[in-house]
């Protein structure tokens, strides 16, 4: 079975840091407890990240089958493959409308 290398963009980093200080305001063992599943997501990308769904917004995008998420609670972890590797492009609340335009910040 092939191992994907797991990479994560500096946006993505900061995505997940703002979103665990908003949570850490109301409850820091809540916000720990997020950090430490989107973690555990995202370290189960090394292994058949193709299980997880293409973008619902994907054709609206012209994106094809180039993003997939994974989804914990209220957020959606946004990545890409490429050969041997996995990219995590971005990390936000699933309110949100996708705008591929938040992948170039």
């Amino acid at each position: 079975m092939q191992k994907y290398c797991v990479e994560i963009t500096k946006i993505a980093e900061s995505d997940i840091q703002e979103i665990f200080e908003y949570i850490a305001r109301d409850s820091q063992s809540a916000a720990i407890g997020w950090i430490e599943e989107i973690e555990r997501q995202i370290d189960s990308l090394e292994t058949f990240p193709l299980r997880c769904p293409i973008i619902p917004e994907a054709q609206e995008l012209g994106s094809g089958d180039k993003y997939r998420h994974i989804l914990y609670g209220n957020y959606r972890t946004i990545f890409t493959i490429y050969a041997s590797g996995v990219m995590i492009m971005r990390v936000f609340h699933g309110a949100k409308l996708l705008d591929l335009r938040l992948f170039a910040k």
